[in-house]
């Protein structure tokens, strides 16, 4: 990995739902970079278009104007660079937590055991190898959620996006799930962007983004800090 690699680049990206009359501006013209070893935290209340951003970079929703470049993740398939854990349950109900976990790698092409051994060894990063052989319906908040990164672990990615991943938990609990992904972003090597209207969690990261009603303020500063190790391994 090249220090100071660009992995996102945002140019006035926009994003609009609806038309006309209708139409509501979720994201203003957003310039941005994340780069590789950045611990970033987009922070803002609910509705402010943190979310919509986070989307973008994560390519699960595409600009209405300007765009959203990866020029650092093209050596293998984007989904398989780039991490993205939910606010919301996210986990199958009929698989086991092992199952849940190495899914993208069965869905990857990985063979079945050595998906299954490399789920298990990212549940132990996040401690909670105790739980494969449990249901989703059987977890807490928090260990769900401790399921969800392991699951997003699994493909080592370069980039995690985490979106509110502490907004159902309890402070406690959402303490815990920050410390998981700080320690797994950098036992991987990955870059770490949050979104979090809780202030406290915005303090544990590097860089703090604003983003009011849509817009970024203020531009991200040009502060970086040094990347982390390049992880090792690959999906296949």
């Amino acid at each position: 990995m090249k220090p100071q690699e660009v992995l996102v680049d945002c140019q006035d990206a926009a994003r609009t739902y609806g038309r006309a009359l209708a139409a509501v501006v979720a994201v203003h013209g957003a310039t941005c970079q994340v780069r590789a070893g950045d611990r970033i935290a987009i922070t803002g209340p609910s509705g402010s278009g943190k979310s919509t951003l986070l989307h973008l970079m994560a390519a699960l929703e595409q600009p209405t104007t300007g765009q959203v470049s990866w020029p650092g993740l093209v050596e293998r398939p984007m989904a398989a660079q780039v991490g993205v854990v939910f606010q919301g349950p996210s986990l199958i109900p009929a698989l086991d937590v092992a199952e849940n976990t190495a899914l993208p790698l069965v869905l990857a092409g990985v063979p079945d055991e050595r998906a299954r051994r490399r789920a298990l060894d990212c549940l132990a990063l996040v401690a909670a190898d105790g739980l494969a052989g449990k249901l989703p319906e059987e977890l807490s908040g928090g260990q769900a959620q401790r399921v969800a990164v392991a699951r997003v672990l699994a493909l080592r990615p370069r980039l995690i996006l985490a979106d509110e991943p502490t907004g159902q938990l309890d402070s406690a609990t959402g303490r815990h799930i920050i410390d998981v992904l700080l320690a797994a972003a950098d036992e991987i090597g990955a870059a770490l962007v949050v979104t979090t209207h809780d202030p406290a969690v915005a303090q544990r990261l590097d860089q703090r983004w604003a983003m009011h009603e849509g817009r970024l303020h203020p531009p991200p500063e040009p502060h970086r800090r040094p990347a982390a190790a390049a992880p090792q391994g690959e999906t296949s």
